[in-house]
């Protein structure tokens, strides 16, 4: 049997005990198998309920954990391969991230953490206990106005890009962003030079995202006259305000569906829903991507290893999350949820 006929012959046998939730930067040979599919937000938003037992996610890590998290008592998370990290989460780890807010709020103001769902469920805990939330790409705008209404300012992590692009949108000033020095412990932050800053900028970056440049967008445009450029706002703040459009991948989806028929769209993002968009809306517009830019991890994810995973699921050790936390994770994450509600 070939992987994708495993994969149908164990979701036959679970039945209504399986969900398969699939992340938009995952491949078209995964994708097809999902029940739900969409970004961090979505998926969040879209974990089922009674009577699924095993919810299998196929993504990064961290939205495994997260769906631990949000999961009912009974149900079990289970992600096909254990490595498929983030590059971007990893420059943030829990106990570096709480040296720095303690750091921040040595100077006696409050300095509320907001972290992006690209995160590790540890960090999202640290986040929780000082008071702090979650976002996505899509929400983060209304979240980043969230936090600052809550201190005296906001450490906003991992993505620096993310940050800057969110806070230009709320029409912070550039003399009100700073992007931290996380090394030594955060020995080198001096707070006494941070009076007027608003918003501290953790240095993590996308390495999907970040490796757009505004020369490519040069050169497609002398290439493309007519062309619609929408990207991704991990990307570098020059990319985002070179081009005419920056989303999420639910806006990046939007802005394709709901362009003209005939139009010739750029899009800076993950490779892999770049090309998928380009099949769903050919042959009435042209789609094709910024750069060839694809998520080694996202990448992990294959056939094989999901029909593995669905063959052995009731002996298999799901993804677990240690009480101590899972609270205050939660609590980070039901924050953004109703916010956003």
């Amino acid at each position: 049997m070939t992987a994708s006929e495993r994969i149908d012959a164990a979701r036959e046998r679970l039945g209504e005990r399986l969900a398969i939730l699939g992340h938009h930067y995952q491949t078209d040979a995964i994708i097809r198998h999902t029940d739900a599919r969409g970004d961090s937000l979505e998926l969040a938003r879209s974990l089922p309920g009674a009577p699924v037992e095993h919810i299998v996610f196929c993504g990064v890590f961290f939205m495994a954990e997260s769906a631990a998290v949000l999961a009912q008592p009974g149900q079990k998370v289970h992600i096909p391969d254990l490595q498929a990290s983030c590059v971007m989460a990893d420059t943030a780890p829990a106990g570096l991230v709480a040296a720095v807010l303690e750091r921040l709020n040595e100077s006696g103001r409050k300095i509320v953490p907001l972290a992006y769902v690209n995160s590790s469920v540890a960090v999202k805990a640290v986040v929780g206990r000082h008071g702090g939330s979650v976002c996505t790409s899509a929400n983060a705008p209304a979240m980043l106005r969230w936090a600052l209404d809550q201190g005296d300012g906001v450490l906003f992590l991992p993505d620096k890009n993310l940050a800057r692009n969110t806070a230009r949108e709320l029409g912070l000033s550039a003399s009100e962003i700073e992007v931290l020095d996380v090394r030594e412990g955060g020995a080198n932050i001096r707070t006494e030079d941070f009076a007027g800053t608003r918003l501290f900028c953790w240095p993590g970056v996308c390495s999907v995202h970040h490796r757009f440049k505004p020369e490519h967008i040069r050169r497609v445009r002398a290439e493309v006259p007519d062309v619609r450029i929408v990207v991704h706002p991990e990307s570098h703040p020059d990319v985002v305000q070179a081009s005419d459009a920056a989303g999420s991948t639910s806006f990046i989806i939007k802005y394709c569906r709901e362009a003209p028929a005939g139009a010739n769209i750029c899009v800076g993002t993950e490779v892999n829903l770049v090309h998928r968009l380009a099949k769903e809306f050919a042959p009435g517009k042209r789609i094709f991507p910024l750069l060839e830019s694809e998520c080694a991890n996202m990448a992990k994810i294959t056939e094989e290893k999901l029909a593995d995973t669905l063959e052995g699921l009731d002996d298999a050790e799901p993804v677990r999350v240690p009480l101590e936390l899972a609270e205050p994770s939660r609590l980070a994450l039901e924050r953004m949820l109703q916010a956003c509600a």
